[in-house]
């Protein structure tokens, strides 16, 4: 397998977890502390409404590294997929200064490296 297509499956098996906690906060676990913050054990119903629109993101975000990766037809085209990829790259490094000031000790220990590793998968992916 090459790493190109490694990083696309491993990156969706983390968006798959981050789609799941994101499920489990919007149906109302005292997971909040893990997320959005970490201002609140169960999300107020802003914060589930995004959580929910979090998951169809976290499909993108999946549908274009497995694109990227050749195992599904692109985004529009290549270039488009190319470039969208390098967007998730940027915004997943955004996030791993965003987890990491987070007042929330969960958030910060749990999806800083989270995000870290997303970023690296993607970056392998932009690369490529």
């Amino acid at each position: 397998m090459a790493l190109d297509q490694l990083s696309a499956i491993l990156a969706c098996a983390i968006l798959t977890a981050l789609a799941i906690l994101q499920a489990a906060l919007t149906a109302g676990a005292p997971l909040g502390r893990l997320a959005w913050g970490g201002g609140h054990t169960v999300l107020p119903s802003k914060l589930r409404l995004a959580s929910g629109a979090s998951i169809v993101l976290y499909a993108l975000f999946a549908y274009t590294a497995l694109a990227k990766a050749a195992l599904a037809p692109p985004l529009i085209d290549e270039t488009v997929t190319s470039v969208a990829t390098w967007v998730l790259t940027a915004y997943f490094a955004l996030g791993i200064v965003m987890n990491g000031i987070s007042r929330s000790k969960p958030e910060r220990l749990i999806m800083t490296p989270t995000v870290l590793v997303l970023t690296a998968l993607y970056l392998i992916l932009a690369s490529n």
